[in-house]
């Protein structure tokens, strides 16, 4: 199986001296995932965690939504010429009985896109195969989510905190999900961010969490419409970046009741939408 960093030479020039020495990069290798023996869909992503990675990739395509919907997933055997595993391709099972949506070409591209020419599409198409509504009040029998932003902004420091590889290659993306008290659940890293967050769901999904309705997903860099894609599949009612958030994935947010904090640095904080779980200070409001 692949390795999540490799070692490449490198030429490094620092104030004009030349020296060459071996650097730590992260690796990339292409995963390809069949559904019930048939090719979906291919991404590149850091080996590891594949098998989660692909059941939170059909957890964002409306094929799974509960354990035990997912029968098996394997590494396929013979993915090349001459029979050997690449563990590249991974061939998951959905449980007997359960009702797989027409995923074509297009709507793939629909449902990834976050450049808004097919907006109205991508929203319509998550409108349609979401399990969940964004409600975290449980139908009353629990207050609802409600964050301080002080909370939130301890967040991306503690992120940062536990980034093991990042440390050694300074190439990956890392996803994170919070309880909202601020407690770590869980961490992914990889070369994708989107790949980040389908092993986070991938995991919860195994594990019978889902909906994750009284979580904070974190991203490290900006929130495109497929991240928040993702969160409301997952039933994620606080999607925050570090980075800008995309137009489209504002809309999407406004639209299903996602939160979304974009350019969480420090203290500081933008919220697009669902300001309504953000404890904020009358004055600021005003402001």
């Amino acid at each position: 199986m692949g390795r999540v960093t490799e070692r490449r030479k490198v030429i490094r020039i620092r104030d004009g001296a030349v020296s060459t020495r071996p650097d730590t990069l992260v690796a990339e290798e292409p995963l390809e995932i069949r559904l019930n023996g048939n090719a979906l869909a291919i991404t590149m992503r850091t080996p590891g965690d594949d098998f989660p990675l692909a059941a939170g990739f059909l957890v964002s395509e409306g094929v799974l939504g509960a354990a035990d919907e997912l029968q098996s997933i394997v590494y396929c055997a013979g993915a090349t010429v001459d029979g050997s595993n690449t563990y590249n391709v991974v061939d998951v099972r959905t449980a007997p009985g359960v009702v797989i949506p027409d995923i074509t070409l297009e709507r793939n591209v629909y449902t990834t896109s976050s450049c808004g020419l097919c907006g109205k599409a991508s929203l319509d198409a998550v409108r349609t195969t979401a399990r969940w509504a964004i409600d975290d009040t449980h139908g009353g029998t629990t207050p609802p989510v409600r964050l301080e932003p002080e909370l939130l902004a301890s967040l991306p420091d503690r992120l940062r905190a536990a980034q093991r590889v990042f440390d050694r290659t300074g190439g990956l993306h890392a996803a994170a999900l919070f309880t909202e008290d601020g407690e770590l659940l869980d961490i992914r890293e990889d070369v994708g961010r989107h790949n980040a967050v389908d092993k986070l769901v991938g995991r919860a999904l195994q594990n019978g969490q889902l909906p994750l309705s009284r979580t904070v997903l974190l991203v490290s860099g900006r929130a495109s419409f497929e991240l928040a894609q993702k969160a409301v599949m997952a039933g994620i009612p606080v999607l925050a970046a570090v980075s800008a958030p995309s137009s489209l994935a504002v809309d999407l947010a406004a639209e299903t009741g996602l939160t979304l904090v974009g350019f969480l640095r420090g203290a500081s904080m933008n919220v697009y939408a669902g300001e309504h779980r953000i404890a904020l200070r009358a004055a600021a409001a005003q402001g």
